[in-house]
């Protein structure tokens, strides 16, 4: 499971689409988004609402704390919210440590209300955790001692009107019907999207007595795409599908953005992100868990401020996916060269399905055309992988060295999965001092 974040429009045009498909709820939740690119007059004659009602304006970038940061704008028409919304477009800021621009606001009616309310779902190893309080809001950390929360287990079925008993204790009689068919009904979306987490902080009754959630977050389990996208893109517009921002302050890098589209085109698994840029240690890992386990043995050994990169391939990548990703890595891995020796480890477990010499031989295709490129980096590769064919693959690296002019270093299964790291650092450590003696001599 990947859990992945949206956007809080796409959250709420979701909510609104399906709430009503599965609950009969028709909430009045009206939400445009607002970029550099949006022309204002065409937003107001497709949303002739906004011209009759007072608005809210809102980063819609990933993070919180929007308020406390003094990027809402609140009971605003819509000349206004326009100018708050274009003032602040492109704006860096820095929120919780990260930095990064302003791109995209969200534009919605403002609502009056006393009540606020808080309501979280989540999932867990065993379930879901449903968590409410009467008060929410940007002080709900201040009020964690009214926060009332029920664990639902797989087996026991879906949240009903007995669970949600102890969510509403304390409340007034007369708002109880309408918060639990709510809260009943926002599980029913959470369920049928495959979502991860449905957090509203905080939300309220309107005038007529109908839910609106102020502000809203939502995290979809992405591997449900292949059943979940028409669901997903419903409302997003002819032709689109939804989006899935990075990080906010997270921008790609070009080598990044080549594997990301690498990935999106083949049913394999193909991950890339870049460190360091300078780093001295470079993965090209086989196997997701695998490239966890060799990163944080590279960081345990006291390297992790040289290691350039974290990814990994999977399930079963051709050799052509194979050469197209290993040519990028490589490409990363061979530049800000300083005159210092680098590593690269071709490493992973032992495959069940991959065939490591088909892979192997996409790799050697793009170390071959590195070649001059590895020398003048210093790089010197060490290997270690198990699995089908692994034998020709192993016989196909260590015939390599020669070629290249460049050490390899080649081990199968019966070596320990993560021993080419220890080697990798000891062999640069080596290289340090030897060059540390030489300039003294």
């Amino acid at each position: 499971m990947a859990r992945k974040k949206i956007r809080e429009y796409d959250a709420k045009r979701l909510l609104k689409a399906h709430i009503k498909r599965l609950a009969g709820l028709d909430l009045p939740i009206q939400v445009v988004q607002f970029t550099a690119a949006t022309n204002p007059s065409d937003l107001l004659n497709e949303n002739p609402w906004l011209g009759n009602t007072k608005l809210v304006v809102k980063p819609d970038m990933l993070f919180g704390q929007r308020g406390k940061n003094d990027l809402v704008g609140l009971n605003l028409d819509f000349s206004q919210a326009v100018d708050f919304a274009t003032q602040r477009l492109n704006r860096t800021v820095t929120v919780n440590g990260c930095t990064g621009p302003i791109t995209t606001f969200l534009i919605e009616p403002f609502v009056p209300h006393k009540e606020e309310f808080y309501l979280s779902i989540t999932s867990s190893r065993n379930g879901w955790e449903v968590a409410f309080s009467e008060a929410g809001g940007i002080h709900i950390e201040e009020n964690w001692d009214k926060l009332r929360t029920v664990s639902l287990d797989t087996l026991d079925g879906p949240l009903d009107s007995a669970r949600v008993a102890p969510l509403m204790g304390g409340l007034p009689l007369e708002v109880k019907p309408a918060l639990e068919r709510f809260i009943l009904a926002a599980f029913a979306v959470f369920d049928d999207l495959d979502c991860t987490l449905l957090e509203m902080n905080p939300w309220t009754l309107d005038a007529s007595g109908q839910p609106f959630p102020l502000d809203m977050r939502v995290e979809l389990d992405d591997t449900a795409k292949y059943r979940d996208a028409a669901k997903w893109n419903v409302g997003a517009g002819a032709g689109a599908e939804l989006e899935f921002p990075l990080p906010f302050g997270r921008v790609l890098t070009s080598a990044e953005e080549a594997v990301s589209a690498l990935d999106e085109a083949t049913g394999a698994s193909l991950k890339f992100t870049v460190l360091n840029p300078a780093g001295r240690v470079w993965l090209m890992v086989a196997g997701g868990g695998a490239s966890v386990i060799y990163t944080d043995t590279i960081a345990d050994l006291g390297f992790a401020q040289e290691l350039g990169n974290y990814g990994e391939y999977s399930g079963a990548p051709n050799t052509s996916e194979t050469y197209q990703y290993a040519r990028t890595v490589l490409e990363c891995a061979t530049s800000h060269a300083d005159g210092r020796g680098r590593a690269l480890l071709i490493g992973g477990g032992i495959a069940n399905f991959t065939d490591v010499a088909a892979t192997f031989t996409g790799i050697i295709q793009a170390l071959k055309e590195k070649k001059a490129a590895l020398q003048a980096a210093k790089v010197r590769i060490f290997v270690r992988r198990g699995g089908p064919n692994y034998q020709k693959g192993l016989a196909l690296m260590r015939s390599l060295g020669d070629e290249l002019g460049v050490p390899i270093s080649v081990y199968g299964p019966e070596s320990s999965m993560t021993g080419i790291c220890a080697e990798a650092i000891e062999v640069l450590k080596q290289q340090d001092g030897g060059a540390a003696a030489a300039s003294t001599a």
